[in-house]
């Protein structure tokens, strides 16, 4: 699916961007999309007699100044088993992701896997316990631990460690939390990150 990323704080423009822009005639998505804009979105969608549904609601965190960040302790044994993911654990990730489990899913992690950052916590057989990953537009995401791994800090140490290294490459650190994960919103805010509250943005697809 070709990837387009767009820009725009003039209604009008936005109107025409969506309008002539856009092949309306297939599945596609938007995402990040800023919900002050989203009634100029469905009149689009309308004109064009195109089927539309946000499927999620989400906060912006940034972590302001890497100075910001609160980062656990971690000790040598723990920071032996930080590793990377590689393109044979897409299934365990493709499988424990809300948005996947589908072919779709897969190249989505392929895809991901093979160009961008990525951390995990490997087990003593080498075998992810948990892990987090990087967008394509750069934003932590996809943070997940097993259920029988949880509680120990591994996400701590993954945010941490993945932050740390994003700052570093010169990219800013930030994330996307979904409205009713308020689990992930009190951890990156324990961690030092803090809401953009002037912006919030939803996901919606189109043809479906």
């Amino acid at each position: 699916m070709k990837r387009v990323s767009f820009f725009s704080t003039d209604e009008e423009v936005l109107r025409k961007l969506l309008s002539e822009e856009v092949d309306w005639s297939t599945y596609f998505l938007i995402g990040g999309f800023d919900i002050s804009h989203v009634p100029t979105l469905k009149e689009v969608s309308s004109e064009k007699r195109v089927n539309n549904r946000s499927f999620t609601l989400v906060h912006l965190m940034y972590l302001p100044d890497i100075s910001h960040l609160c980062a656990p302790d971690v000790d040598s044994q723990l920071e032996s088993r930080i590793s990377s993911l590689s393109l044979s654990h897409i299934d365990m990730v493709n499988k424990t992701w809300k948005f996947g489990g589908d072919e779709k899913g897969y190249r989505h992690f392929k895809n991901i896997i093979s160009n961008f950052p990525t951390c995990c916590i490997l087990d003593t057989y080498g075998v992810p316990v948990a892990w987090i990953l990087v967008y394509e537009y750069c934003a932590l995401g996809m943070l997940y631990t097993l259920p029988e791994h949880r509680e120990k800090g591994y996400a701590k140490v993954l945010i941490s460690t993945m932050a740390k290294k994003l700052h570093a490459d010169g990219y800013q650190v930030y994330c996307f939390i979904e409205e009713d994960n308020m689990v992930s919103y009190k951890l990156f805010q324990n961690m030092g990150f803090v809401e953009d509250t002037s912006y919030r943005a939803a996901w919606f697809e189109f043809n479906f």
